[in-house]
């Protein structure tokens, strides 16, 4: 995946709806760790996704408080 790529899916993700940073950072290094474990190259590609889940959990973890 290019860094293109991961900085623009960053952006849709983050401006979908709204979340806590620390949940979507928390996910980015999750993932990046994952990744780097799985190969080389990886962990770019992990902190991505990660970083989707992260924001994702956030976002359920907001709507179930209200």
């Amino acid at each position: 995946m290019s860094r293109i790529a991961i900085a623009a899916l960053t952006l849709v993700v983050a401006s979908a709806a709204p979340a806590s940073a620390k949940d979507t950072v928390k996910g980015a290094a999750a993932g990046a760790v994952a990744g780097h474990f799985v190969g080389k190259g990886h962990a770019k590609a992990g902190a991505a996704v990660g970083a989707v889940v992260g924001h994702h959990q956030g976002a359920k973890k907001k709507a179930k408080r209200k």
